[in-house]
């Protein structure tokens, strides 16, 4: 999370809290409780105080707590928050015991609470509060952050589907164009019927089934099939792509018409039509994720965009639908171009 963004919040609630413990003092000792923590006595008590509990609360929400909790690592959280702990115990130590003893000639504790069992006990109490405070701030914010992007995500699905409603009538109007042209081919034409068949299914998928925000990794890969399958009768023979599939694909999901971006890129971008450079498209399926490189010469003659609309485009979805668990990346170098994509599954 951003400092710029969230530091009001910080100073919000670390005033807040100042407040109340001075009430707290005024409440339990009165005026006299309430201006010690003016005495020139106890400032340099409080200062260090508060600097190692603001150290400890920043430590957890901005290193801790994002590394940890939010990806619901629990045990080593609470593991972390013990080590907290121990790290206030020792900064304490540090500028009261130590630092201050030397400047003022006076220890905060006494000799036998200054035992290590005893001080750290002790100061557990205190390293809980900005541990807890930390940690409440971070998940509220971490909510509405999350909150935010869903709301997002439904709001492009709502225009998405407006506009898709919009364009109703013409995807009718052809599928029904088609499957006459289908009806009259099949029995003097059958293989042209066939790749009119193939090419509705194709439009078919991309106009209704896949809208949902997941798609079966097979039907995915079908439809790239398909794509390329209409480049390989424009180029006949003069196509140059190996495509490699390696891994189990079951029922596992996708993010829909994502991986037909690479694909797609490759195809209006690169050069597939060089038998001495074939272009390369591999997809590798793991348990967890799967990865996806694309590999081609580029053709001089286009300003190859890889960080252009439909990229910038791509990473949103994907920010919004699986946070930061997923990896892009571009290189451009010698006149060959590569795209790497992974994604959890």
């Amino acid at each position: 999370m951003e400092i710029k963004k969230h530091w009001k919040y910080h100073v919000i609630l670390g005033i807040a809290l100042l407040l109340l413990e001075w009430l707290e003092d005024y409440t339990i000792n009165g005026m006299k409780g309430l201006m010690t923590n003016f005495s020139s006595e106890y400032q340099g008590l409080l200062i260090t105080f508060y600097l190692c509990s603001v150290a400890i609360y920043f430590l957890n929400f901005f290193v801790i707590a994002p590394k940890l909790l939010s990806k619901k690592r629990l045990i080593p959280f609470v593991l972390a928050v013990f080590g907290m702990i121990l790290l206030f115990a020792g900064l304490r130590y540090l500028t009261q015991e130590v630092i201050l003893f030397e400047i003022t000639g006076e220890h905060n504790y006494y000799n036998k609470s200054r035992q290590l069992i005893y001080y750290v006990f002790d100061n557990s109490y205190y390293a809980i509060k900005p541990i807890l405070y930390s940690t409440i701030v971070f998940l509220v914010l971490q909510y509405n952050e999350n909150k935010d992007k869903i709301f997002q995500l439904k709001l492009e699905r709502n225009k998405g589907e407006i506009s898709f409603l919009k364009s109703q009538i013409s995807p009718h109007f052809l599928f029904n164009t088609l499957n006459t042209f289908y009806s009259e081919l099949i029995d003097k034409q059958p293989n042209t019927a066939k790749d009119i068949h193939r090419l509705s299914e194709l439009l078919r998928y991309v106009t209704y089934e896949s809208t949902q925000d997941y798609m079966p990794l097979k039907q995915e890969l079908k439809f790239i099939e398909d794509y390329m399958y209409f480049y390989k009768i424009r180029f006949e023979d003069q196509l140059f792509v190996n495509v490699t599939i390696d891994g189990e694909i079951g029922d596992k999901q996708v993010p829909s018409l994502v991986l037909i971006h690479f694909v797609e890129n490759l195809f209006k971008h690169g050069i597939v039509n060089d038998e001495e450079s074939p272009a390369k498209i591999s997809i590798s399926i793991e348990k967890d994720f799967l990865t996806l490189t694309t590999k081609n010469k580029v053709l001089f003659s286009d300003k190859y965009m890889d960080n252009g609309i439909g990229a910038e485009n791509v990473r949103k979805r994907l920010k919004a639908m699986v946070n930061d668990q997923f990896e892009i990346k571009y290189t451009n170098e010698n006149g060959q171009f590569e795209a790497f994509l992974k994604l959890p599954l």
